[in-house]
């Protein structure tokens, strides 16, 4: 029991002082500082060719360069994932970039996961926000078991957000992450899918994938609550 509660102290320092280090990085490294406002501005653009771009100019890096803002937008930036998903199949193909989002974005998930494992609410908090989270804890209760798969399923609730609530509760991480790479596989298909077609002006087509895949996610959430509601009639 000791050595258990040393390693998670241990764990604790460790994730505290690369938070730590990262932020101090971001402040006192100029060259850092540069980067990653630039990447923001890529982003607060909304346009996923400047997204596109922006990966395109590391050359060979560009996908190494991909997965890392995938885990940064996991982690601690409001950045639109599905930027780096359609730049992704644009640059690399939809099926190779589809690949890339899925895996990248699962490493985010555990990484977001562990995180409020280890460090707990407070911090969860921090990188997210108290409200989106305490939405996230009702989600859970209302759905039980399958809480992870619905809310992956459903492009309307925060992908983050939920890693986070997720490391916060008592589930098994193995749970955790088959449920995530089961529930968003169908998004990053279809956004890889149409990311691989898309041009400047295809705003249209996205708005009306988008709208598709949400109603789609719906369609499960009210069989879900169906369900429920069938077995508590049945006791």
């Amino acid at each position: 029991m000791e050595t258990k509660k040393q390693n998670k102290w241990l764990g604790k320092i460790i994730v505290i002082v690369l938070i730590v280090g990262c932020v101090a990085v971001y402040f006192c490294v100029p060259s850092v500082n540069k980067l990653m406002n630039r990447i923001f501005a890529a982003f607060s653009s909304g346009d996923f060719t400047v997204v596109k771009e922006f990966v395109a100019s590391y050359g060979a890096y560009a996908a190494a360069v991909s997965f890392a803002l995938m885990i940064l937008q996991s982690v601690a930036a409001p950045l639109p994932a599905f930027l780096i998903t359609f730049a992704n199949a644009n640059l690399f193909g939809w099926w190779q970039g589809a690949i890339l989002s899925w895996s990248s974005a699962m490493a985010g998930a555990v990484i977001c996961f562990y995180i409020a494992r280890i460090l707990g609410r407070d911090v969860a908090e921090k990188l997210t926000s108290k409200a989106g989270l305490q939405q996230i804890d009702v989600f859970f209760e209302r759905h039980g078991n399958l809480s992870i798969l619905i809310a992956r399923l459903l492009p309307f609730i925060s992908f983050d957000y939920v890693s986070y609530a997720a490391g916060l509760t008592s589930m098994s991480f193995w749970g955790f992450f088959v449920a995530t790479g089961i529930g968003q596989l169908p998004a990053t298909i279809v956004y890889s899918y149409v990311g691989g077609m898309l041009t400047g002006g295809a705003k249209l087509l996205v708005t009306g994938l988008l709208i598709l895949f949400a109603l789609s996610g719906l369609i499960v959430l009210f069989k879900q609550l169906y369900n429920e509601k069938q077995k508590k009639k049945t006791k």
